[in-house]
């Protein structure tokens, strides 16, 4: 968010997604470079946060034995490669509606299925694991997915779904408070096309709604004390900007005052980011 008030992305981009129709996920428009652009931002994205992640999956027990494990909103597989590679006993189907993405998976060991995460073609409770990673802040209504996933879990089979809450990001010292309007816009623009940045505080309350038992939220955070600033550019830099210029929803003063400021932050030796992402679990009815 060239780091002042919230980042550019959901984390969004989301990376992956679901998009049903209406969703606010649009790959070829989310960041900069069009698909290839989303390709590399989704791959730096999984970098950063994945070990957190991974660290959280592993506390609440996930092993290859208790798979397998459906990826809803796979996308281009930046993260099923990534378990794959961690837990290479772990079966895994990865899920996407858009077949063109979710073809860049190809390859990293796991099932690819092309399908909406509200109308799986699986069975009921054939699935030890359900994770939907960044995924239910770009559909209007989370509650489909929430049951469909229940749907195929079997009796005690987890759910972990991770997001982000634009109202508690993180922070970024020094902060531009200037800023703080170009990147409302970001949010707005996600909101009017059915999706909901500010999903991570209720989450919680979305997996009790679905019926869930022991639902517990465990938040996470990733700073550049542990990696490049850099490294922070999918978050904090200006390329979830340009897709609103071209939209015409920015203009291009408020689109260089965005770079101007990330390009000041990355350059300053005592520049600090923590980013903050949470995951909510729970576990199907016995």
């Amino acid at each position: 968010m060239s780091a002042a008030g919230g980042p550019t992305t959901g984390g969004g981009p989301s990376s992956s997604a679901v998009r049903p129709p209406g969703g606010s996920y649009d790959p070829g428009a989310t960041t900069a470079g069009g698909l290839a652009g989303e390709l590399a931002r989704l791959e730096a994205q999984a970098a950063l946060s994945f070990p957190e992640e991974l660290r959280i999956l592993r506390e609440l027990g996930l092993d290859p034995a208790q798979g397998p494990l459906i990826e809803v909103g796979a996308g281009s597989g930046a993260v099923t490669r990534r378990l794959r590679a961690a837990l290479p006993g772990l079966a895994v189907t990865a899920v996407d509606v858009d077949g063109g993405l979710l073809a860049h998976a190809a390859g990293c060991g796991a099932a690819l299925l092309v399908a909406d995460g509200a109308a799986l073609p699986l069975a009921d409770g054939s699935a030890g694991c359900v994770l939907l990673r960044y995924v239910l802040q770009h559909v209007a209504d989370p509650a489909p997915l929430l049951a469909e996933a229940r749907r195929v879990l079997r009796p005690g089979g987890r759910i972990v779904v991770t997001e982000v809450d634009a109202s508690c990001w993180g922070l970024a010292d020094p902060l531009y408070p200037e800023l703080a309007g170009i990147h409302a816009v970001l949010s707005r623009s996600q909101q009017q096309a059915g999706g909901d940045r500010a999903i991570g505080r209720r989450l919680t309350r979305l997996l009790r709604g679905a019926g869930y038992e022991q639902v517990a939220l465990r938040p996470f955070a990733t700073t550049n004390d542990d990696h490049p600033t850099e490294a922070f550019a999918p978050h904090l830099g200006p390329g979830r900007l340009q897709p609103l210029v071209a939209a015409g929803a920015l203009t291009l003063s408020e689109f260089a005052l965005a770079a101007d400021r990330w390009n000041r932050f990355r350059g300053d030796p005592d520049a600090y980011v923590m980013l903050l992402g949470f995951s909510a679990t729970g576990t199907a009815p016995r």
